[in-house]
């Protein structure tokens, strides 16, 4: 049993908006600034990185810049997830899509303890009973404060999190191992179909 004690994620961390981009993001091949959208993050793989969308940023507000071991918590949609993010390639920023969560200097939390617990089901129980809308559910930032998450020891978070990233890794290399497979027996049905196999009668009667 692991002792933990309960408190909001407002009291753990810091949450931000993501850049408030008028409209589609328009895309520069020679951009200085990379935003991350949702089609970029992945909750088993993180942000991908090379698929980014280079562009500029326009208006007045001062970014806040996406760092190593910084959260993404993906706020609309149908699913409800947060990415512990590694070092960006260069100046990056997050869309309107997405709460930027930064853990507190004096809160005893490590980043990725806390993506992983938001992704947990108990945490996604409390998400589904707060999201909101119709056509689109989202989690407003107040509300997403609110929630509470379980907070152990830092030698116990360092010990989850490592067995969580082996667990991933390990599902990684059963997918690969799996799609490896199915191509081998689709090459081999597709072998069969171009090389039928001549009936016994067909064999005997040239």
């Amino acid at each position: 049993m692991i002792d933990a004690n309960i408190e909001t994620l407002g009291d753990l961390v810091v949450v931000q908006f993501g850049f408030p981009f008028r409209g589609s993001i328009s895309g520069l091949a020679a951009g200085s600034v990379r935003a991350v959208q949702m089609k970029d993050v992945d909750p088993e793989l993180g942000v991908n990185w090379g698929g980014v969308l280079r562009t500029e940023l326009s208006g007045f507000k001062k970014p806040d810049w996406l760092r190593p071991e910084d959260v993404l918590f993906v706020s609309r949609g149908s699913r409800f997830y947060a990415v512990c993010i590694d070092a960006p390639p260069g100046p990056a920023v997050c869309s309107p899509h997405f709460f930027h969560l930064l853990v507190k200097p004096n809160a005893k939390m490590l980043p990725g303890f806390v993506a992983w617990q938001i992704n947990q089901p108990p945490f996604q129980r409390q998400l589904r009973q707060a999201a909101e809308g119709s056509s689109q559910l989202s989690i407003r930032r107040p509300v997403l404060e609110s929630l509470r998450l379980s907070v152990p020891a830092l030698v116990d978070q360092r010990r989850i999190v490592a067995l969580a990233t082996l667990a991933r890794r390990e599902r990684q290399v059963l997918q690969g191992l799996i799609r490896n497979r199915e191509q081998q027996l689709q090459t081999l049905a597709e072998k069969l179909a171009s090389n039928p196999i001549p009936s016994e009668q067909e064999a005997t009667h040239p």
